[in-house]
């Protein structure tokens, strides 16, 4: 943020003075269009925009293959509800091809405002003296919004009992994304970043009117007496705090090409599974819909992630910038509590959790905290080495050793799709715990 805002003022201050020059004066406007000139011809160069597209076909068969495996052969869903989930996918898909479209129009745009940015894991390398345009999650977010609204012509109807949130939740989530986009061209402070995503959650958690219980534990039922606890107005404030941590840890789990977009779409993909084979299970029709809405806007969600991600997985071409972070775990908040599976959406964010845990003392100030909390990059070797800083990205250098960027974000991704894994590992031994 810092070499934008130093291009801006630089941009400014030559504007001033070009403005304050007498243009009758021949001599001084043929002096200031030279010195114009020369200052547009020192800009670094710009990053090559290049989507990976063979990457993400290939990721993409990966997580959605299990899926689409349960849609059309391991459970026999409701053909009506199969009619609109594929639908939602096709409208999913369009959005892919629009986004992959947009991003290098976007980027254009970004760059002629001088929000663009270095990346700080290649300094002293040709790579880390490109200019790569950031905030492209501004993109995903339009995209993902406008999908997400179409997708009400074809399955909502205007008496339908889903409308009010299904429309409260997609305004918690534009509002988030605006938010996310004014931190990245103001740069607010931490201290506002973890009061934003309260006001974005304000018009889901007034229209929700779900349950508020929970569900105790088999194990803690003789202590606690009860076997479904309604918490009341406190439900309420918890999936507000939720919002705030789903948010927020998805910004502090970063700092590596590809690491903010790709754990998103390791958790999309499961939470799509999650939602399906619970509807699957399911024989109650309120159940299976809480479930299928979830879908409604996950599928758009991972289809919009996996075009970013084609720009930027290592090298990025484009930085997705806050807007993105905050879109993406405000949408995961959001499908989490409508879909009634709030814990199950904790235990896949357990390495966002063990994040947290270990940025907990510099977040709170009891240990000094630096602006930017990366490892060490050798431009010699090309390798990052882990610092003393709190971050589970310098704790796995500290733990395996110096790696590459590219391998050490492939390495925390395989560990988010093992968290993903070990929860359904969990919830099926607690379904064989109930059914014994």
């Amino acid at each position: 943020m810092a070499a934008r805002k130093r291009a801006q003022t630089a941009k400014a201050t030559t504007t001033a003075t070009e403005q304050e020059k007498p243009k009758s004066q021949d001599p001084t406007t043929t002096t200031t269009t030279t010195t114009t000139t020369t200052t547009t011809s020192n800009e670094p160069p710009t990053a090559p925009l290049k989507s990976k597209t063979s990457f993400i076909l290939k990721l993409s068969l990966l997580l959605l293959a299990p899926y689409f495996y349960l849609i059309f052969h391991h459970y026999n869903i409701d053909r009506d509800l199969k009619k609109s989930i594929l639908i939602n996918a096709v409208l999913s898909l369009v959005g892919f091809l629009v986004t992959v479209k947009i991003i290098p129009v976007a980027s254009r745009y970004v760059l002629r405002r001088n929000l663009f940015g270095f990346d700080i894991n290649k300094k002293g390398t040709p790579g880390g003296t490109l200019r790569v345009p950031e905030s492209l999650g501004i993109v995903v977010g339009i995209v993902f919004l406008v999908v997400a609204i179409l997708f009400q012509y074809f399955n909502l109807t205007s008496d339908s009992n889903w409308l009010v949130e299904y429309n409260a939740a997609l305004a918690s989530i534009c509002f988030m994304t605006l938010l996310g986009f004014v931190d990245d061209v103001l740069d607010v402070p931490w201290r506002v970043k973890l009061l934003l995503p309260s006001f974005a959650a304000l018009p889901l958690l007034m229209a929700y009117a779900g349950h508020t219980t929970i569900i105790i534990p088999k194990p803690l039922t003789p202590y606690v007496g009860l076997e479904i606890l309604d918490l009341g107005w406190i439900y309420k404030l918890y999936m507000g705090l939720l919002a705030v941590f789903c948010t927020n840890s998805i910004n502090i789990h970063a700092g590596l090409n590809g690491l903010e977009v790709g754990q998103t779409v390791v958790i999309a993909s499961a939470i799509l599974i999650h939602n399906i084979m619970q509807i699957g299970a399911s024989t109650d029709p309120e159940y299976k819909q809480a479930h299928a809405f979830s879908i409604y806007l996950v599928q758009p969600f991972l289809a919009t992630s996996l075009a970013l991600l084609s720009f930027n997985w290592y090298p990025s071409s484009v930085f997705v910038g806050d807007t993105y972070t905050y879109f993406a775990g405000m949408t995961m908040a959001v499908v989490g509590i409508l879909g009634h599976f709030s814990e199950t959406l904790l235990v896949f964010f357990a390495p966002q959790v063990l994040n947290f845990l270990l940025s907990l003392p510099q977040l709170s100030g009891l240990v000094p905290c630096p602006r930017h909390r990366l490892p060490r990059f050798d431009p010699k070797t090309g390798l990052l080495t882990g610092t003393n800083d709190g971050t589970l990205v310098n704790f796995t250098l500290r733990l395996l050793g110096r790696k590459s960027e590219k391998s050490l974000c492939i390495v925390l991704l395989v560990f988010q799709a093992i968290a993903c894994c070990l929860c359904f590992v969990l919830s099926n031994m607690t379904s064989c715990c109930k059914g014994g």
